[in-house]
């Protein structure tokens, strides 16, 4: 912190030697950041033609076995946030999620349930699609697997696969798990014993969940045949997968227990599912038929390419949670090696949400209904929490708590409360200090060392703010990316403190003084400013709600503007004025507990 202080000090000395220092002098600081304004611009409009294909980002399909629970929101707002990222920049933007509905744990859930699977489907697929409007998630579509279009999709995948000499018949024997929906190698079982029951039992050493031993006829996927070519492109793409850990885990499995895939069930085992075409006594695998929506909804089968393309495909993230590594990151791009599709560019492989340090699940009676948690501490709070404090490569363990704390202190505090100090002050008019901030001139002597530095200081972080953002958000790392943005507003709090602007403001013999106070005022509105963009796709209504009370007009909410000194236009009647009247952005939260 020493060093930082001395370099600020010494850049603040090198700029003032240059200079002479006449009565009525410019805040360098602020000449400074406006000589940069245009090249800065640039790097947000970009100049090249936008790209043909439209951004398109997946959530993983969730099985309609069970109710919702936070861990499936978190999938949702993660994809919601790189969509709402890309439309900020000004690229058309995809997102597609929706319901797994067919398989042997459906199949098993709708019996317990005594009602027709369909009728199971209908009514679990209405609560994730209410969880996902309810999440302010900006879909495309919510897809279905018994939609009838995916339906004529697989067949067509499955004709394809068999025109290309990849699926042959054979006897199948092995350990199949009903809860992970898959078949697991001899070394990768593990005898294990029930904690509270004392039953011991065969399971994947993976997951922990039971396996039985299957022995049947089906279908088989030659995935052995593309090994060579799995392991060259995750030679070619070493950055694939995020995190990065995710890949050694999938290049340790290619290279270690890569076996041909059962593709197909007995119908007498599993009916509920998508029949093989041209032979009804068997059922095609889940996982086979589950991934292949993201190729529906970018318009598989009918078509060119180029029709592919225009709907998204490849798809640009697949956002998933890291149980189901194994399934997009060998599986699915084998099998679209086998027919030449391109692979999509990356996955976002998320980890899981704990209570207690235990993973969420309907079984285990541990899990968070995110309907309660969003009516207790309201959506952006929530979209806030599980962005900032949920994990990509580590678990993140849920707690009220940890909400509670965030909003008070980051949102409400931070937030909240830094707007208040600047829009509700009756000492001046927000509009006054935006204009006197583009036209700032004053001659205190006393105040030029001071404010210089600490103007210089303000201002240089401000102009790296939107493209430290970006470069986060490139990252496939939106909690970074979020934390760059509290830790700026937390950095103009401390600003507005050191260098209180009242203070000059209430001196009224003064002009000059006057204007270096508002000259302050500006700078800590051209934060909020640029927060509220940057916010936009992490917290939509609260950040609309911030740039309405600021007064940014509509169509300067964009990433291109997201630039110091870009937009001289706001701080003027509040747009939807009557609506945010005797409204804080962040009020107390009624239940805290």
């Amino acid at each position: 912190m020493e060093l930082l202080k001395a370099s600020t000090a010494r850049r603040a000395l090198k700029w003032r030697s240059t200079i002479t220092r006449p009565r009525n002098w410019v805040c360098q600081s602020c000449l400074h950041s406006r000589s940069r304004f245009e090249s800065s611009r640039r790097t947000f409009a970009t100049e090249t033609a936008p790209p043909k294909k439209p951004f398109y980002v997946t959530t993983p399909i969730f099985y309609v076995n069970a109710s919702p629970h936070v861990g499936h929101m978190y999938s949702m707002v993660l994809a919601d946030v790189l969509k709402r990222w890309q439309k900020l920049a000004g690229r058309e933007a995809l997102l597609c999620t929706g319901t797994d509905e067919h398989g042997m744990k459906v199949q098993q859930a709708a019996a317990l349930a005594e009602v027709p699977p369909m009728q199971w489907c209908d009514e679990n697929a209405t609560k994730f699609q209410e969880l996902a409007d309810t999440t302010q998630i900006d879909y495309d579509r919510f897809i279905r697997t018994t939609d009838a279009d995916h339906v004529e999709a697989v067949k067509h995948f499955w004709f394809l696969l068999e025109h290309h000499g990849y699926i042959y018949e054979s006897k199948h024997e092995g350990w199949y798990c009903v809860s992970d929906e898959c078949f697991y190698p001899e070394s990768m079982i593990a005898r294990r014993q029930d904690e509270f029951t004392g039953e011991v039992f065969m399971a994947s050493v993976e997951t922990g969940n039971k396996v039985e031993w299957i022995e049947e006829k089906n279908y088989h996927f030659r995935m052995t045949a593309l090994k060579d070519k799995l392991l060259k492109f995750y030679e070619e793409n070493p950055e694939w997968i995020v995190p990065a850990s995710g890949m050694n885990q999938v290049v340790d499995w290619v290279k270690n227990n890569l076996e041909d895939l059962s593709i197909s069930r007995p119908n007498k085992r599993l009916s509920w599912g998508i029949p093989v075409p041209e032979d009804p006594s068997q059922t095609i695998y889940v996982w086979v038929d589950a991934l292949i929506n993201y190729l529906t909804f970018a318009g598989f089968p009918t078509g060119t390419a180029g029709k592919l393309e225009a709907g998204g495909w490849p798809a640009d993230v697949h956002v998933i949670g890291k149980d189901i590594l194994r399934f997009h990151c060998v599986y699915w791009p084998a099998l679209l090696l086998a027919l030449d599709l391109p692979l999509p560019k990356r996955v976002l492989s998320h980890a899981h949400w704990t209570l207690d340090h235990r993973k969420m699940s309907k079984s285990k009676g541990n899990a968070v209904n995110p309907f309660l948690a969003i009516e207790r501490f309201g959506l952006d709070a929530m979209r806030f929490y599980m962005i900032k404090d949920g994990g990509i490569a580590d678990d993140a363990d849920y707690h009220n708590e940890i909400i509670v704390d965030r909003y008070k202190k980051h949102l409400q505090g931070g937030l909240g409360n830094l707007l208040a100090r600047v829009t509700r002050a009756k000492q001046w008019s927000f509009r006054d200090a935006v204009i006197a901030g583009r036209t700032y001139h004053h001659s205190n002597e006393k105040a030029y060392d001071y404010v210089s530095v600490q103007c210089l200081a303000h201002c240089e972080k401000l102009e790296t703010l939107a493209a430290e953002v970006a470069e986060q958000m490139d990252k496939l790392n939106p909690g970074a990316a979020l934390s760059r943005i509290t830790q700026a507003i937390s950095d103009a709090n401390k600003f507005i403190s050191e260098v209180a602007p009242w203070n000059y403001i209430k001196d009224t013999k003064s002009p000059s003084q006057r204007l270096t106070g508002l000259h302050l005022i500006y700078l800590v509105g051209e934060t909020l400013r640029l927060s509220g963009i940057l916010l936009q796709p992490f917290m939509p209504d609260k950040a609309t709600m911030l740039l309405d009370i600021l007064g940014v007009a509509p169509e300067k909410r964009t990433l291109r503007h997201a630039v110091l000194y870009s937009d001289g236009g706001y701080g003027k009647t509040p747009l939807a004025k009557g609506r945010y009247d005797n409204l804080s952005l962040f009020p107390p939260l009624v239940v805290e507990d």
